[in-house]
């Protein structure tokens, strides 16, 4: 499971998803590509799920890109614990993820084989997803 080896500050706010990506928005490494369609957090074990369904489903072939890392820890209170005593401890580690990121990419496979990984992917994310080309602008329809 994906999660940062060393954090400055165990505990950070939630924040905010507004806007569209600015960074990460093109396909750089692979030649096909998956860009979110809706913002969301998307959790280290769905990440993991989306590559393990890309990599069965191209048979091992081609090279897969992960370009999302979980950076932001979540935390949660234990179960029947009264209110205050402040924040709870992580739990799990999340990637935010706003319109127009391009999560994973795919190079080394038919169009066919990738738009089929692509898809088998998107199943496993909490977001709308979208299928691009390299050169072609997440933002275009």
């Amino acid at each position: 499971m994906l999660m940062p080896k060393r954090v400055k500050r165990r505990r950070v706010h939630r924040g905010r998803m507004k806007g569209k990506a600015t960074k990460g928005n093109k396909v750089t490494y692979g030649e096909y590509g998956l860009v979110a369609l809706e913002p969301g957090w998307i959790t280290s074990n769905q990440i993991e799920a989306a590559r393990v369904a890309m990599t069965r489903s191209v048979k091992r072939g081609g090279k897969v890109y992960i370009k999302i890392f979980p950076h932001k820890p979540v935390t949660k209170k234990p179960a029947e614990v009264r209110m205050g005593s402040g924040k709870g401890s992580p739990e799990y580690w999340v990637a935010v993820v706003k319109p127009g990121r391009v999560m994973f990419e795919i190079e080394g496979v038919t169009f066919e084989q990738a738009k089929e990984a692509m898809r088998l992917a998107s199943h496993k994310l909490p977001v709308k997803c979208k299928f691009i080309i390299k050169g072609q602008e997440a933002g275009e329809a």
